[in-house]
C-alpha cells in the first residue's frame, strides 16, 4: 500500500502556515508544498476545491481536510495517523 500523499498550500508570510509544515515534520508525516503567492490562478482553483480562501489548505489523497485548526484537531484527536494511513 502506498502512503496517502499530503499536499499543502501555503502563501507567505504566513504564520499558520509554518506551524502547520512544522506539525507535519514534527509527525513525520511527508508532503508537498505548493506556494500560491504569485499564483493568481492556483489561488481561484483552490478556492473551487475547498470553498476556503485562507491558508494553509491542506489535502490528503486530494480530499481537503482545512486549515491549521483542522490539522490541530485531527492531531489533537489522534486522527491525524488514521487520516494519513487511511
Amino acid at each position: 500500500m502506498t502512503s496517502p500523499r499530503v499536499t499543502i498550500y501555503t502563501t507567505e508570510a504566513c504564520g499558520y502556515c509554518r506551524t502547520a509544515k512544522a506539525l507535519l515534520d514534527r509527525r513525520g508525516v511527508p508532503y508537498e508544498e505548493r506556494n500560491l503567492a504569485r499564483d493568481p490562478d492556483g489561488r481561484a482553483q483552490l478556492v473551487e476545491r475547498t470553498g476556503m480562501m485562507t491558508f494553509p489548505q491542506i489535502m490528503i489523497d486530494g480530499e481537503p481536510i482545512g486549515g491549521y485548526q483542522e490539522l490541530k484537531v485531527a492531531e489533537r484527536d489522534g486522527k491525524l495517523d488514521d487520516l494519513v494511513t487511511a
